[in-house]
């Protein structure tokens, strides 16, 4: 019989998501008021039925030498696209295969090599296959978030990210909304940069509040629910935008 996911399992989701590595089993069941004990035997069934299919490690396989991410979206013939998927699988250097309900470019599919002739190599194999490379890019960043509804109710559920711009060198342009209970609500931006919110290299650009776009300035106060545009001159670090409202 199927298992019926219920508040617990979602709670159990989104925090394993979050941070599987750093989750414990105790920390969930004192918020949801049960044992430790069930805790464990609820991410047992949700192994056995397959809701949770595995814990799979976050590398950053670019900040390694030479190496490169390439995301390949192929086309495979409908009747053929989940055998192809799960043979595209066995290439050296492919990580990530994704089937999507469509016609064309139905399968994305991510792969790593250690330099461009390996790239080639996959994407020759791929031809191979039989799949047809519509289009291929370099991966510059990946990034990941729990599912919110599954999350706790009084969790800051942002900043929602909307744009994100790479510059020349190593800048930066981040577009998103400021959410309910930031740290940085209410505050004016002098204020913010005075009391170290926001690092030296950060620069609000511009501000959207209810349609209406906002020339920034030192005493102009953030409020929930605005559109923030902020330039870095270098990387934003993981949780540069944590006082916007991130978790």
């Amino acid at each position: 019989m199927d298992h019926r996911v219920d508040e617990i399992d979602k709670r159990i989701l989104y925090y394993l998501a979050l941070d599987a590595r750093n989750t414990a089993t105790s920390e969930i069941a004192d918020e949801m008021e049960v044992t430790p004990a069930t805790i464990r035997n609820r991410i047992q069934q949700l192994e056995e039925q397959d809701i949770l299919r595995g814990y799979p490690a976050d590398i950053d396989y670019k900040s390694i030498e030479g190496y490169v991410t390439y995301q390949f979206s192929c086309t495979a013939p409908i009747p053929d696209r989940d055998r192809l998927a799960h043979s595209a699988l066995e290439i050296s250097g492919v990580v990530t295969v994704r089937e999507l309900m469509t016609g064309t470019s139905n399968l994305t599919i991510t792969a790593v090599g250690s330099d461009t002739d390996d790239i080639s190599r996959i994407a020759g194999d791929l031809s191979d296959l039989g799949l047809e490379i519509d289009d291929e890019s370099v991966i510059e960043g990946e990034y990941h978030t729990p599912y919110d509804p599954f999350g706790p109710e009084n969790v800051p559920k942002g900043p929602s990210l909307t744009d994100f711009m790479n510059l020349a060198g190593q800048a930066e342009v981040v577009e998103f909304t400021v959410s309910e209970g930031a740290e940085i609500a209410e505050m004016t931006i002098e204020q913010a940069v005075d009391e170290g919110l926001m690092a030296d290299e950060m620069l609000v650009v511009g501000i959207e509040r209810e349609g209406d776009v906002l020339t920034p300035k030192g005493e102009t106060v953030i409020q929930t629910g605005d559109v923030i545009s902020l330039f870095s001159t270098g990387p934003l670090e993981k949780d540069a935008l944590e006082v916007f409202g991130t978790q």
